[in-house]
């Protein structure tokens, strides 16, 4: 780049000896270029010069903010090699809990939906109802045939306490015979023996005519009237024992009744059992919550016919919660039931939550598969299998629930 003629300067020429300087012409005053190495710093140079300085001094910032960044990038290089030493990381982990799908045993059509999704419950509640009339009235029908069989039961009890009743007082009615005609019977033996004794006795006297023959008649016919007596009253004696026994017998007529008592209370048994079976179908058409819990989602409308095992609502208990982490298999060796726990939630990453490892799986994950793998054509892959821990963590105000994504951070020293 040229500089202004203004600010170059003129070189004289050369005097040469013994002559006076000629005079310069318009053409001897043409600028002549300067020697580069005489070439004097202009204000404009002098003005750049700072600016030639000042790589030096972004070289020096460079250096400074590339080991301030070693020094930070070394600080944490150091912790996160320390903290793979003394803790197992896991990001496949999940918030699992006991989803528990509410079926139907029975058929029928729904009535009502007494819930909605994200509706909290208690035990008990009802959550479905399904049409019970004709369930109501095969029960009330059984209800009948049950009444039925116990008012035959009490009649055929009112009839055997009566005949017990008139057996036992024709019973004790023969027992008094028998003891009259005994009594009778004993009190006639002596006075025959005692007849006997005389009739033997005025024989004698009769014969060696002492005493004339109607005295002798007279003996006689006291002794055989006394054995007719003897006589009768053994038979009545007989008679009473007889009848005793034919009374006694009607005893037996107890059993019989007994046995129809027996064979009503089978079909007693057998209707209540059925009853009871269809009481319990007229209950399961009310579908009520099992635990506390949370509706996770509903399956039916009303108006919708269901059928036995047909899900209807799908609960879980918020309470009840725990972390799944499936930990690679060579780490599993460094992993203790009770080792802290920090969790990492995804849906919140401002909270902190603990837990501790509660159990340690005993098979891989990929034996559970449906559809395993037996490599029948050779080619293998090794691939690292995982187990799953499963961690304790407690509920916090709700906000942990099945499935969401954690990272979880075991603590192994």
């Amino acid at each position: 780049m040229a500089e202004p003629a203004d600010k170059v300067t003129s070189i004289t020429a050369k005097e040469r000896p013994g002559k006076a300087p000629e005079p310069e012409s318009a053409l001897d005053r043409t600028p002549e270029r300067k020697p580069a190495n005489t070439v004097e710093a202009s204000p404009a140079t002098a003005a750049r010069s700072p600016a030639a300085r000042r790589p030096k001094s972004r070289r020096g910032l460079g250096l400074l903010v590339s080991l301030i960044v070693l020094a930070i990038a070394g600080y944490f290089g150091f912790r996160e090699f320390q903290a793979r030493l003394t803790h197992v990381f896991e990001q496949d982990a999940r918030i699992a809990g006991d989803l528990i799908t509410v079926s139907s045993r029975v058929s029928g059509w729904v009535t009502s939906v007494e819930v909605k999704e994200s509706q909290t419950v208690s035990k008990g509640d009802i959550l479905v109802s399904i049409d019970d009339r004709e369930s109501d009235l095969a029960a009330q029908r059984l209800r009948a045939q049950r009444d039925g069989i116990v008012a035959e039961q009490e009649r055929l009890r009112a009839e055997r306490k009566l005949a017990a009743d008139q057996i036992r007082s024709r019973i004790n009615t023969r027992i008094s015979e028998v003891h009259a005609a005994r009594s009778a019977n004993d009190s006639l033996r002596p006075q025959v023996r005692l007849a006997r004794s005389e009739f033997r006795r005025a024989e004698s006297l009769f014969r060696k005519k002492v005493i004339p023959k109607r005295e002798l008649d007279r003996a006689r016919t006291t002794m055989q009237r006394l054995e007719g007596n003897l006589q009768t009253a053994s038979a009545d004696l007989e008679s009473s024992e007889a009848k005793l026994r034919e009374a006694r017998a009607d005893q037996a007529r107890m059993k019989v009744f007994d046995g129809k008592i027996a064979v009503l209370d089978h079909k007693r048994l057998e209707v209540e059992t059925q009853l009871n079976a269809q009481m319990l179908d007229l209950v399961d058409r009310t579908i009520r919550a099992p635990v506390d819990s949370v509706i996770d989602r509903t399956f039916v409308e009303a108006g919708e016919y269901v059928t036995p095992g047909q899900r209807l609502v799908l609960v879980h208990d918020p309470k009840q919660v725990w972390v799944e982490a499936n930990i690679k298999e060579t780490e599993i060796r460094r992993l203790k039931v009770g080792q802290p726990t920090d969790i990492h939630v995804d849906a919140y990453p401002d909270r902190r939550f603990t837990g501790k490892v509660l159990s340690i799986g005993n098979a891989a994950t990929s034996e559970f598969a449906l559809l395993p793998s037996p490599n029948p054509s050779g080619n293998f892959t090794k691939t690292t299998q995982r187990l799953r821990a499963l961690i304790a963590v407690d509920q916090t105000d709700g906000l942990l629930r099945p499935g969401m994504m954690v990272e979880v951070s075991i603590d192994v020293r």
